[in-house]
């Protein structure tokens, strides 16, 4: 049976709630502290249970040696004395004991040993390689470590204490909603599941996941809505005889084009700008023009994808057909300028998410 609800995930930054300079820093680093820990933690965990998967090739053990990765109380074949997601939490809890909480270390041992799972067999066949983490990887913690999660009047925000550490919401012009999204996990409409905190050039950004609810719409699964998206046109979309083309051409590359000239002479006369503070305050202007682009083709695609999910809901379309994509893929692969211009995949991405919401199955021809 399809699920009714839908895991969202919504980029907030988030403040340190402390009077002074010098308590905000201490907690600063604290955080950076846990996410060093998470960073090492998260490589040993992928490593300790490749080991195990692969030990009896790695020690090329005879055949009669028996080998399996279970509790030697519970099958008399079992070489772990305990469970194996046991195994690689107490490697970490003996290693990181009190340097990090151990809801974050229980949480990223979970979350590691399902994606694991999901991609052992690809490791054992030599298909793909061990994830490698980065330092500067977002750390997870589970919802029953947020208190006092409630909306303040006098500051305007939302404040919160995670793990004793006192935080507020910076929502600036919330054009996603997020104020609203906080209000219903607040009231308890909506469920926070485990959730993140990534760390961004001294900024704080709570990587809040939530479980919603699908929208009710009354959609006929024999409607069907056949979507394409091509050169001349984003998207096109028909459904019977009706028929809707979504942004143009031009309308999409003339302003995208725009952007890239400018960034580009930004980037020339970056040479005899005035350093000051150096490279930093070179590339000022050329950073910010590099996120203008950005926000550009996030909000252009976020409204075509929009407008496509509208148009089958409008119809009452209970299934979208996305059609040639391969060809249309391969084609894009050929032309740098396509490739380099045209975001398919963002699209595909923002498409796929939408109809989920919607309750429209989306079929890749």
């Amino acid at each position: 049976m399809e699920k009714s609800t839908l895991i969202l995930t919504r980029k907030i930054q988030i403040l340190i709630d402390l009077p002074t300079q010098e308590e905000r820093k201490e907690a600063l680093d604290k955080l950076y502290r846990w996410q060093n820990r998470c960073f090492k933690a998260a490589n040993l965990i992928v490593s300790h249970l490749y080991l195990q998967e692969m030990m009896k090739d790695f020690l090329y053990l005879s055949e009669g040696v028996k080998y399996k990765l279970m509790d030697e109380k519970k099958d008399a074949e079992g070489i772990l004395k305990n469970s194996q997601m046991s195994t690689t939490y107490r490697v970490l809890s003996d290693r990181f004991k009190g340097e990090i909480p151990t809801n974050i270390l229980s949480c990223l041992n979970n979350r590691l040993h399902s994606s694991y799972n999901k991609d052992s067999q690809r490791y054992w066949k030599g298909e793909a390689s061990l994830k490698n983490f980065k330092r500067d990887m977002a750390f997870p913690f589970g919802a029953e470590s947020i208190r006092s999660f409630s909306y303040n009047p006098e500051k305007k925000c939302f404040c919160f204490r995670l793990f004793q550490l006192p935080f507020k919401t910076y929502l600036g012009k919330d054009f996603t909603s997020n104020k609203r999204l906080l209000e219903q996990v607040v009231s308890g409409e909506i469920k926070l599941c485990t959730s993140q905190i990534k760390l961004e050039k001294s900024k704080i950004f709570w990587l809040a996941v939530v479980e919603i609810e699908k929208e009710n719409h009354q959609l006929q699964p024999e409607i069907i809505a056949e979507a394409s998206l091509s050169l001349e046109y984003p998207l096109v979309v028909k459904i019977g005889k009706s028929r809707l083309t979504i942004g143009t051409k031009e309308e999409f590359l003339y302003r995208r084009l725009a952007i890239q000239a400018s960034r580009k002479r930004i980037q020339i006369g970056a040479t005899y700008a005035k350093s000051g503070k150096g490279k930093t305050r070179k590339l000022k202007a050329l950073d910010k023009m590099s996120q203008v682009e950005k926000n550009y083709v996030h909000h252009r695609l976020h409204v075509y994808s929009r407008k496509l999910i509208d148009f089958c809901v409008n119809n009452k379309a209970g299934t979208l057909i996305l059609m040639d994509q391969e060809e249309k893929i391969e084609l894009a692969k050929e032309e740098d300028f396509v490739l380099r211009n045209w975001s398919y995949y963002k699209l595909m991405t923002k498409i796929k998410y939408k109809a989920d919401k919607a309750g429209i199955e989306l079929i890749t021809a």
